[in-house]
């Protein structure tokens, strides 16, 4: 298990490393809560460990329940998740269809700009 850190530097640092990039909003977290980034950390921590489910399972269900929700800017950084963390197009493109089939056309219209992140690959 990770070392808990307490200076909000570190705790952004150690997010970074886990997902592969820093959301935007834990920057703006940090200088308004910086406190509420541990509480975030630990949450994220759950999804980007190793468990019953591997990490990469996961966030491709976190993928899944963001589009569901169609939250277009959670789409992108779940899929940046999802890439740093070993996913494939096959995969994602699967889960697109298990999303199009639970959640519909517009949980997937959600994942557009999520999508194009696998064109750059």
């Amino acid at each position: 298990m990770t070392e808990h850190k307490e200076n909000p530097k570190e705790i952004l640092t150690d997010i970074e490393q886990k997902t592969g990039f820093l959301p935007q909003i834990l920057k703006i977290i940090e200088d308004v809560d910086p406190e509420n980034l541990k509480r975030y950390r630990m949450c994220n921590n759950k999804i980007l460990t190793d468990g019953a489910l591997p990490a990469k399972t996961k966030i491709l269900v976190a993928l899944a329940v963001v589009a569901s929700k169609q939250c277009e800017p959670c789409t992108k950084a779940q899929m940046k998740s999802a890439l740093n963390n070993g996913a494939t197009k096959e995969e994602i493109m699967e889960l697109m269809e298990v999303i199009f089939i639970t959640a519909g056309a517009p949980a997937v219209a959600a994942c557009k700009d999520a999508l194009k992140l696998l064109q750059e690959k």
